[in-house]
């Protein structure tokens, strides 16, 4: 009996054998589950951080070179005018293709400076003001160019002052943190830029396929009709690159190892951005080249109406590369998409 359970001499459990059992528990904590969680947790992680753009010494070339040939041909049609009048006419025209390429150029510059810095700190501001101190380089180089090889008269300082404003801005929206996104806009925005000249070749047949005649108003609606068409194929342009370029991102970050990298909104966003610094163009334009719109709008009557006419022209054209292209772009990343597993029974 005085070995019964729970009697005086009971037997005691021997030490050696018991179990802790809060020992298992430690043990599971640091066992393979802890390091599934500490990797997931180290995956979180590098899904927050934004996908790195690739090529950006390229696109910040090719932009930069594209800045190049609009301030060369802009001179070109300037010092070709035989009257002043002319000049500021011409000056007016070439204004919004400078203004763009310089933009575009001043976004690819800042964001190959500011892409170093982001791989090496996560310092926003700093990578700011790299981003917007290369920017200001490559508007301040634009505007020397212009001073020095730009006939000296009254719309020289408003054209360079406007083209080194609008790298600055450029080069301020390559700050944003994510440099992926950043690179698919000024890919695309250079695509498109790219193709609205390479375009005007094909003007002229297409104001004869689409019925311009001896009247004004068949000259009026074949001209509705190529602006439409030339919108249209620069929204796919613009959004066919935006998400290749993306794309290319995605896939190198999950070849290093990386998380995923960018998602539908990244697409939605990066197929918006080139309508999006069209407009943004515009405004520039309308606040920095008042003066010489102006100015050239006061020569004539016919002048003040066709610069009305290319300014609605431009901003419909804008939004039409925006829905567009930010459609394109999410379509194409779609499709990319496989069909969800059907779930079991």
């Amino acid at each position: 009996m005085s070995n019964e359970p729970g009697g005086p001499t009971a037997a005691q459990p021997d030490q050696s054998d018991a179990v802790d059992p809060g020992a298992d528990d430690r043990s599971e904590a640091t066992g393979p589950d802890a390091d599934d969680q500490s990797g997931a947790a180290g995956d979180h992680l590098d899904a927050g951080r934004p996908a790195p753009a690739p090529a950006t010494t390229a696109l910040a070339l090719l932009a930069t070179g594209w800045l190049a040939a609009m301030l060369w041909s802009t001179r070109e049609a300037i010092s070709s005018a035989t009257a002043g009048v002319t000049a500021v006419s011409l000056s007016a025209f070439a204004l919004p293709g400078v203004i763009s390429a310089a933009l575009v150029a001043g976004a690819a510059v800042g964001l190959a400076a500011g892409e170093p810095v982001a791989r090496r700190t996560e310092r926003v501001t700093l990578r700011f003001a790299v981003a917007i101190g290369a920017g200001l380089l490559v508007g301040l180089l634009a505007a020397l160019a212009i001073d020095l090889s730009y006939a000296g008269d009254v719309t020289t300082p408003t054209i360079a002052g406007t083209t080194a404003a609008a790298a600055v801005i450029g080069g301020a929206l390559a700050g944003a943190r994510n440099g992926a996104v950043v690179g698919a806009v000024a890919a695309a925005a250079l695509g498109t830029l790219i193709f609205v000249v390479a375009f005007s070749v094909a003007r002229d047949p297409l104001f004869n396929l689409f019925g311009a005649g001896d009247s004004q108003q068949s000259l009026v609606n074949a001209a509705s009709w190529v602006s439409r068409t030339e919108s249209l194929l620069a929204g796919l342009i613009a959004g066919g690159l935006a998400f290749g370029y993306l794309t290319w991102a995605r896939r190198r970050v999950v070849r290093d190892g990386g998380a995923a990298g960018p998602r539908w909104p990244a697409y939605l966003v990066a197929g918006a951005g080139p309508g999006l610094l069209l407009l943004l163009s515009e405004v520039i334009i309308r606040i920095g080249g008042r003066s010489l719109i102006d100015l050239a709008a006061a020569l004539s009557e016919a002048d003040a109406v066709a610069q009305t006419s290319l300014g609605t022209s431009r901003v419909d054209n804008a939004i039409w590369v925006l829905f567009v292209g930010a459609l394109t772009a999410v379509v194409s990343f779609g499709r990319t998409l496989g069909a969800p597993a059907d779930d079991e029974a």
